[in-house]
């Protein structure tokens, strides 16, 4: 189902899709890809919302720095020095992160309105992101379609191609509390991670281009336990790239009992605490789990690679499945 969410200052429609199945209730928006609302059950059978989000599009254009519930692109998370080399040229892309390029610049995928076709159980967003754009080389097509399988998971499949070789990295950067609006910070959530490294970063969060090893650290998180706060960070998934999607992590919150289960077929996933967001919210409101490649890969030939070229398909999908126990 759609109906009309708001409207852009240039008069472009945003429209909102609403997927309904197995008890769970997802809204998406045309704007950024963004998912506004996820309704799901506790323990008890009480439904509420567990993602971050805003009531108008008003909302999330007055406070785009925290990428609420959006898809990122074209590269998710941070290139070092807003520059990456590729087939012996530097290219130059837009710094909006001190003088690092952060989910894609200044006007990335989450601030693009998106063109929108419905699939079984979804909704299937496209667009074409121009040679330039930002500073990326080639011309992308891209799509992103979200379904609710039998079982009430989100799914998001990402697709795309070029017509000359470029970098892409995509991932959705919803905030999640499993204890409902308004119910504090998440940090008291308990999170198994499938990861025995994790790549290390410097001051600006640029990785040191080392896998360190987690045992013994505050970042292991093989066996579940409290997230807490002051993390944002990149972890190296034990599977590496896979096929299909395969679990990688299990966030639950003890209070309610409902249990966020994360299969995907990337390599990373960055773990954030969101400890710097501001009013409406609070720092650690909401706990973001972004399935991508890993920061900086561009200039760091020793990570999987995220270069795209005529003729091949970018591929990627994540789901996200709920439980209450």
């Amino acid at each position: 189902m759609s109906e009309l969410f708001g409207t852009l200052s240039d008069g472009t429609e945003v429209h909102r899709w609403t997927l309904e199945r197995a008890g769970t209730r997802v809204e998406i928006l045309t704007y950024g890809g963004i998912v506004r609302s996820l309704e799901v059950p506790d323990r008890a059978g009480r439904t509420a919302n567990v993602v971050l989000g805003f009531a108008g599009l008003d909302g999330y254009l007055t406070h785009p720095g925290p990428y609420f519930g959006a898809l990122v692109g074209r590269y998710a998370n941070r290139i070092a020095g807003a520059r990456f080399p590729l087939d012996g040229r530097l290219h130059a892309l837009e710094p909006n992160d001190g003088p690092h390029c952060l989910h894609g610049g200044r006007r990335g995928f989450d601030k693009r309105v998106w063109e929108a076709e419905p699939v079984e159980h979804g909704v299937r967003l496209g667009r074409v992101d121009p040679h330039g754009e930002g500073g990326f080389p080639g011309r992308v097509e891209v799509s992103a379609t979200y379904t609710l399988d039998a079982s009430g998971a989100l799914r998001i499949a990402y697709e795309a191609t070029t017509d000359a070789p470029t970098v892409l990295n995509l991932t959705n950067h919803s905030y999640v509390n499993l204890a409902g609006p308004g119910a504090g910070p998440a940090g008291g959530h308990e999170l198994r991670l499938a990861a025995s490294r994790y790549t290390p970063v410097g001051a600006d969060l640029i990785p040191t281009g080392a896998l360190e090893d987690v045992s013994g650290s505050r970042f292991d998180f093989r066996e579940a336990r409290e997230v807490g706060s002051g993390y944002d960070h990149n972890f190296v998934l034990d599977k590496g790239v896979t096929g299909q999607p395969e679990e990688v992590a299990e966030l639950h919150d003890p209070g309610s009992g409902r249990t966020l289960t994360v299969a995907t077929t990337e390599p990373g996933l960055q773990l954030y605490t969101a400890d710097h967001l501001a009013a409406p919210f609070a720092p650690g409101d909401g706990i973001a789990l972004e399935t991508q490649h890993f920061p900086d890969s561009p200039n760091r030939p020793q990570f999987p690679s995220t270069v795209l070229r005529p003729g091949q398909v970018f591929r990627s999908e994540t789901v996200y499945g709920f439980s209450a126990r």
